[in-house]
């Protein structure tokens, strides 16, 4: 069948990586991609409006549409398409709530009794009852923009001045529109992981447990970022908790999502805090994770765009991949600057001579200029490996690394220890 990818990210290009391994797959479009998608599928650059995407669609004849970011998601793609009898793998508008409103999605959690951190929802003409709020809360605070900030908008308040001075930021405009209503939430100290659910809106299928890194620097210090390197499966989402996952969070989320007349499709994304052996949600998202994505993919064999195609149909194929036995690593390499101001244009070398067996570089923030691919984003590209050891992978994904250079490249170098760590102390 003829398919179309939506995004430019890494994430869209381990997808498009995916998605080509397929045998159900005839030819990839992808609105707009980047250059490493370009170099295997055919990339187009249209104004991404609704209706310019399915006029699209209409043209080339495209039978089934995978949204990466949650952008599109949030400006309701796939009611478009779907009211057009397109197949697409993605939620509604009403079902993206899930992500694009942190209140939605903690009033959500409460009703149906999913675990999650204690919590209150606030709009700028409530600083005083915010201030009380956070007044009951113990150090460390979590404070959310309620809208969507490009993974950057949860800061970890370590003093109450701290909180009270982020919460002035937020209602004043620091992410826009995102944070005019903002979430205030106990924080929560435990082991954090990720995990993809593929549902169909009444059944689902786990996908191997990921551990991200969203701070830029090595032990978890300075500013959240979209995520500076994964790897999957991590130790931490034991068979038991993984037992937990599915019956006390996805499958509650599913069923209170079709109770609600908004069934979910597509990938829920579930960011986690482990807390002594519990799992507490810390977040939905309603798509692909990057750089999860990249890691979880990797591990994936079999048809992986039957099985996303077979969940918009309403009956997830769950006979279609199997999980390789190995782990998967991604480290991602960032502009200096992130993720704040940052240069572009920097010209990148080295990522066709990649020799080390089983690992793939994906493109995220990258462009053509004058014959070369030059730097243009935040995060530039991710390294990602396969091996049957996470120590292995982890070393290949490293070598892959000092072989890309550009100026001013930035990454951490302490991806994947906590894993490697907690393997040592359970063998």
């Amino acid at each position: 069948m003829n398919i179309l990818l939506l995004g430019s990210g890494a994430r869209e290009h381990a997808l498009a990586v995916s998605i080509l391994r397929s045998t159900s797959t005839s030819t990839l479009h992808c609105i707009p991609g980047n250059p490493g998608i370009a170099s295997i599928a055919t990339c187009h650059s249209i104004d991404v409006t609704n209706e310019s995407i399915l006029a699209f669609c209409l043209e080339h004849s495209i039978a089934f549409v995978v949204v990466g970011p949650e952008q599109y998601l949030e400006q309701g793609i796939a009611d478009v398409l779907r009211d057009n009898s397109i197949a697409v793998f993605g939620p509604s508008q009403a079902a993206a709530m899930l992500e694009t409103s942190k209140s939605f999605s903690k009033d959500f959690m409460k009703k149906h009794s999913i675990p999650t951190a204690r919590y209150a929802n606030f709009d700028s003409t409530q600083l005083v009852d915010a201030s009380d709020f956070l007044h009951s809360l113990s150090t460390p605070i979590v404070i959310k923009a309620d809208g969507l900030a490009a993974g950057k908008g949860v800061i970890i308040a370590q003093t109450k001045q701290e909180a009270q001075e982020t919460i002035a930021q937020m209602f004043s405009g620091k992410f826009g529109k995102a944070s005019s209503k903002i979430v205030i939430e106990e924080f929560l100290n435990g082991v954090e992981i990720s995990v993809f659910a593929i549902c169909d809106g009444n059944d689902f299928v786990l996908l191997p447990a990921a551990q991200d890194h969203k701070r830029i620097l090595e032990n978890d210090k300075g500013k959240n970022t979209g995520g500076m390197g994964s790897y999957a499966p991590t130790p931490f989402a034991t068979k038991e908790i993984m037992q937990q996952i599915s019956e006390n969070i996805v499958a509650p989320t599913l069923q209170g999502m079709k109770n609600a007349g908004t069934p979910f499709i597509g990938c829920l994304f579930v960011g986690l805090m482990i807390v002594d052996s519990k799992p507490y949600v810390i977040e939905y998202n309603v798509r692909f994770g990057d750089p999860e994505t990249q890691s979880v993919l990797t591990l994936l064999q079999g048809d992986v765009a039957r099985l996303l195609y077979s969940a918009t149909k309403g009956s997830i194929d769950k006979e279609t991949i199997s999980i390789s036995s190995g782990y998967a690593s991604t480290v991602v390499l960032a502009s200096k600057g992130y993720p704040d101001e940052f240069e572009k244009g920097k010209v990148i070398s080295g990522l066709d001579a990649i020799k080390p067996e089983n690992v793939q570089i994906f493109h995220a923030g990258t462009t053509t200029k004058d014959g070369s691919v030059v730097t243009n984003g935040g995060r530039v590209v991710s390294v990602t490996s396969y091996a049957p050891t996470l120590e292995e992978s982890l070393e290949k994904a490293y070598q892959g690394v000092q072989q890309i250079q550009y100026e001013n490249k930035v990454y951490r170098q302490d991806i994947g220890l906590k894993g490697v760590n907690q393997l040592k102390l359970i063998s």
